[in-house]
């Protein structure tokens, strides 16, 4: 398991955790899951996107090893088999925005009855991934996560002004913060503008948010 930051890819290295002395997933897994009993793991399966193989078997060990935990998997999905493999092992399939270079990819994605998650994702540069994808909203899932990249891992906190304009758009869809969380303030920000939640890892192994912190969030 390696950590992410500024979506350098090629600069990740194995993640140090304060949590345990190991980089391995299933160690992480039950660290994290030692902290609070979080019911759904987001996983990108680096290798898959950057399209370098992919983690397969590691995924579906976790899988089997924790069989409650919802498993949110992006592995650079291009194609309907490759979603339809994901939905057939009972994970929940992500659609990166970043790989889709038309909007009929993503049409042919959606048309097959799953409950995919897109992720609209950003870089330094602004969004990544066919236009249309952000204009043609009425063609977007129930639950959908907004990525900037460019602050995975680096504590610059949340881009606040997109997650709300993109919220607006959204509707009633749910809607995830994916970069730059620093703390539980951050988290109460984002349940205070109906955001359904957020990807979480480095504040987390960084010790920034307690576990009675988690638990207080849940109460408000």
């Amino acid at each position: 398991m390696v950590r992410a930051k500024a979506g350098e890819r090629q600069h990740y290295r194995p993640v140090i955790s304060s949590l345990c002395n190991s980089a391995n997933p299933f160690f992480i897994t039950e660290a994290l899951l030692g902290l609070y009993p979080f019911n759904t793991f987001y996983i990108a399966d680096l290798d898959a996107i950057m399209g370098l193989g992919d983690n397969m078997v590691t995924i579906r060990q976790l899988q089997q090893q924790f069989p409650k935990i919802n498993f949110w998997v992006d592995a650079g999905v291009k194609q309907v088999n490759q979603l339809q493999t994901l939905q057939q092992l009972g994970l929940t399939g992500v659609i990166g925005s970043e790989n889709m270079t038309s909007f009929e990819q993503y049409q042919a994605l959606q048309a097959i009855e799953n409950k995919a998650i897109l992720s609209l994702d950003f870089d330094k540069t602004g969004f990544m991934g066919n236009a249309a994808l952000l204009e043609q909203r009425e063609q977007w899932p129930e639950r959908l996560i907004v990525m900037t990249l460019a602050k995975v891992g680096s504590y610059e906190g949340l881009d606040l002004d997109r997650l709300e304009t993109l919220k607006k758009q959204a509707g009633d869809r749910s809607v995830y913060a994916a970069g730059g969380t620093r703390n539980i303030a951050d988290l109460r920000a984002l349940a205070s503008k109906k955001l359904a939640g957020a990807l979480v890892a480095s504040a987390l192994h960084d010790g920034r948010i307690t576990p009675a912190e988690l638990a207080a969030l849940q109460t408000t």
